[in-house]
């Protein structure tokens, strides 16, 4: 869930992000997040029950390992490099 504050000038600048699942506030300074989290952002097609609907969500990245370790397959993962 996503907190925003209208700038005069700017676009909509994100103040305050906290995860859907606990509540743990993610600190923003400067308008970036200090910490890794997910953003998830899904609008929903013909085939859904939810169709037309737009679903957007943040979760930390405790809950995120405790939700992943819940799938029946593994989330697919490798180590990237930094150039």
């Amino acid at each position: 869930m996503r907190n925003y504050k209208k700038i005069q000038t700017e676009k909509n600048t994100v103040t305050k992000i906290v995860c859907n699942k606990c509540k743990k506030e993610i600190t923003i300074k400067n308008g970036i997040p200090e910490e890794e989290m997910l953003t998830v952002e899904k609008r929903w097609g013909y085939f859904s029950h939810k169709d037309g609907e737009l679903h957007r969500f943040d979760i930390c990245e405790e809950c995120y390992d405790t939700w992943i370790a819940s799938f029946k397959i593994p989330v697919y993962g490798e180590q990237e490099l930094e150039c």
